[in-house]
């Protein structure tokens, strides 16, 4: 009887480390999109922004890529991103039209 208990024991304890080795992997999951939804809405804003005739020839593919792997997100991933730096697209945007002035 008392192995029966140690053994129940032990299978909890297995159980809870790795429910907190899944709870880990997903919160650093969720850090991980988090920094690449916010490089891509950098990368949305950059293209939408981007006046593509000053562009050297020799940048044209790799724009041509940009634009592809973008196009290729799901609408609600994209604004998603779009969503996570519009704050500090217009505090940017606000700092330098107070340079200009």
């Amino acid at each position: 009887m008392g192995l029966t208990k140690r053994g129940s024991a032990m299978t909890s304890d297995h159980h809870a480390q790795e429910i907190q080795m899944l709870r880990s992997e997903i919160e650093m999951l969720m850090n991980e999109r988090q920094s690449l939804l916010r490089a891509t809405g950098a990368a949305a804003v950059f293209v939408a922004n981007l006046d593509s005739e000053s562009l050297p020839e020799s940048t044209y593919a790799v724009a041509d890529v940009l634009a592809h792997a973008l196009n290729q997100l799901s609408e609600d991933s994209l604004r998603d991103a779009l969503e996570l730096v519009r704050p500090t697209v217009e505090a940017a945007r606000s700092e330098a039209k107070k340079q200009e002035t």
